[in-house]
Order: C-alpha cells, then sequence, then structure tokens
C-alpha cells in the first residue's frame, strides 16, 4: 500500500532530541515538510540536513514545519542538531515503526551487505493533515530547494 497525494498522512507522536514529544495531529493548520534520513552525522544526511537549515528561514515566512526523522536516539540528534546549528526538530523513531507507516524504512543493501534501515524519502503534508506530495529515494543535495518550490506552487493552488 503506497502512500499518495491525497492520502490522510499517518498521525504519529514522537520524541525530539530534547525529549519533547511531536505529533503530527498538535500540526493541523500548518504545512509540514517530513523528512526521513538514514543516520545522523553522515555525509548525505549533513547535506540535507543544513540544506533545509539554509533554507529555513524561507521556510518559516511561509510557517512550514520542518521535521526530521531517523532510528538515532536523543543524544545523537542532539549533538547533530548542536554541531550543525539546526533550527527544527529531529525526532527519534528508535524502532523505525513510524518509518515503516510511512513506507520508509525496509531492506537496504550497501557493499554486499543487506541491513534494515530508513530510505532516504520526504512528504509534504497539507494543513488538512493529508498528503501532498512525495519524495521517494531522495538525493540530499539541492533537495531543499526543490521541496521550495513545490510548496509554493500547492500552497498557491
Amino acid at each position: 500500500m503506497a502512500l499518495n497525494p491525497g492520502d490522510s498522512a499517518p498521525d504519529f507522536s514522537l520524541p525530539d532530541g530534547n525529549g519533547n514529544t511531536v505529533s503530527l495531529s498538535s500540526l493541523r493548520g500548518k504545512w509540514v515538510v517530513l523528512y526521513f534520513y538514514p543516520r545522523d552525522n553522515t555525509p548525505g544526511c549533513t547535506k540535507e540536513a543544513c540544506s533545509f537549515r539554509d533554507a529555513y528561514p524561507t521556510y518559516q515566512s511561509k510557517d512550514v514545519v520542518i521535521l526530521g526523522v531517523s532510528t538515532d536516539d536523543a543524544k545523537a540528534h542532539t549533538k547533530f542538531s548542536n554541531k550543525f546549528n539546526l533550527p527544527f526538530p529531529l525526532l527519534t523513531d528508535a524502532e523505525g515503526q513510524m518509518a515503516t507507516t510511512y513506507e520508509s524504512y525496509g531492506l537496504k543493501k550497501f557493499m554486499g551487505k543487506e541491513y534494515m534501515g530508513i530510505s532516504r524519502n520526504t512528504f509534504i503534508i497539507d494543513p488538512e493533515g493529508a498528503i501532498a506530495k512525495v519524495y521517494l529515494k531522495v538525493k540530499p543535495e539541492n533537495h531543499a530547494e526543490q521541496v521550495l518550490q513545490d510548496l509554493e506552487v500547492l500552497m498557491a493552488a
């Protein structure tokens, strides 16, 4: 069952790096960019997080919430956020349950080894809680800018 634009975004409640619980239902009325990434402090994940950081003032001016999600623990998230001055929450999905619900967790292959992990996918969720756009197997470079361009079109519609 693939999640597609128009589908209701599955609700979630996850802790951020500071121990605060973030729930999708509490963000109704706002546009949400929900991005899944494999691991804190890795090259691609750092590029992606920093691109969202660099574009954050523009997202903020449009009242858009950015949430990053990985299986890393709160301590790793806090360290990563502080190191790169990330102004948005990173959520801990320790067992990958929420990522599984968003079809962003599963079998991966790297250098001949198979393992379970998070796929680099992004979802734009509209103010009513519906999925507005889905990005699968994201390339981290320039992703935040592409999402911003698509958001502008979606918000104008």
